[in-house]
């Protein structure tokens, strides 16, 4: 194909292609944004790499410009048509995550509840940073994931339990992902562990804040598509997460999902009822992994989903030394109601 340069721009020659050469590329170019829109809208993309790669959907909605742009220089109105029809799916389900703003579905008129959660790398997690985060920004409810011994000492030494004096801790060795922690400003009760897998579980309990019914939060935590063996786990782990109910009890979870929007389980997930903070407020294209100099694109892998009683009123991401996840922080406005703590509780 000869390319030249006219007033217009840059376009191509289409007297260099014969007819059915044009067709040929045409169709060759649009085939993977049809089979990779194919695979996001089905959910059938269930194992490695595909998994991995639906991470990466706004990203392959950018590219699928090109095809399309292609097809119309070639003047193949067919394959244009095709590629038309891939960039409209995919943006039909990636792009309402950018717009949003004042949350439509709160309703909620009881008290403030301001959220935070991190996922610390095996504890590496600069402790100061952490306490710094929790300290600025008023936070009332921490959730930490990859939550280790030497975390436990450092976040202690650093202060931590003076703000956020109730704790739920599970630590685990510095090379165990398990490891999580619930710490609060409120009252904790009826709290545990959730084993996911092997070496992946989460904390939670029911946070007592004055004025609102119980809250149940859990520290989310499943293990990462990152292999064919690990995909069973994957799905496993969120598959277990609780799902939310309008007539059970009120349900946050937050943490590292280790899942975007864009991937079944967790689009499940928030079928039962949950909404996504960030992409609610039209900040779903925040990124959350990795920011430790990994060569990857960044994606959304954290969330804070809410119950639909729950208002979400902010969110912001911050970035944390040591980590290679940014932290998240929420402003929730909870239902009015009777918190119901227990007497000595």
């Amino acid at each position: 194909m000869k390319i030249r340069l006219d007033r217009t721009g840059l376009r191509a020659s289409a007297a260099s292609f014969g007819p059915v050469s044009r067709t040929v590329v045409a169709w060759l170019i649009v085939v993977p944004g049809v089979l990779w829109a194919a695979l996001r809208l089905s959910g059938l993309a269930v194992g490695w790499p595909l998994v991995a790669l639906m991470a990466y959907t706004p990203y392959a909605l950018v590219a699928t410009v090109v095809p399309l742009a292609v097809t119309l220089l070639l003047r193949q109105w067919w394959a244009a048509g095709v590629a038309l029809a891939v960039t409209a799916a995919l943006a039909a389900v990636v792009l309402p995550r950018g717009f949003g703003g004042p949350d439509p579905a709160g309703t909620a008129s009881g008290p403030q509840l301001r959220v935070m959660s991190l996922n610390m790398k095996f504890g590496a997690a600069d402790p100061e940073e952490v306490v710094q985060l929790v300290r600025d920004n008023h936070v009332d409810l921490l959730a930490l994931q990859e939550y280790t011994n030497r975390a436990a000492r450092s976040l202690d030494a650093a202060g931590l339990q003076s703000l956020l004096p109730v704790t739920v801790q599970y630590p685990f060795k510095s090379d165990r992902p398990g490891g999580s922690a619930l710490y609060s400003r409120y009252p904790l009760t009826d709290s545990g562990y959730r084993q996911l897998s092997t070496y992946f579980g989460q904390a939670y309990a029911t946070v007592h804040v004055p004025g609102a019914p119980p809250l149940l939060v859990e520290s989310v935590h499943p293990c990462a598509p990152s292999g064919e063996s690990q995909i069973g786990c994957w799905r496993d782990g969120l598959a277990q997460e609780p799902r939310a109910s309008r007539s059970g009890p009120l349900r946050l979870l937050m943490g590292d999902f280790n899942a975007t929007l864009d991937h079944a389980p967790l689009e499940s997930l928030l079928d039962s009822g949950y909404r996504d903070a960030a992409s609610t407020l039209g900040d779903g294209f925040e990124s959350s992994w990795p920011y430790d100099g990994t060569v990857l694109p960044p994606v959304t892998l954290d969330h804070v989903l809410a119950d639909p009683r729950i208002a979400i009123r902010s969110l912001s991401v911050h970035t944390v030394r040591d980590t290679d996840h940014r932290s998240l922080i929420a402003d929730l406005t909870l239902p009015a109601g009777n918190s119901t703590l227990p007497v000595g509780g």
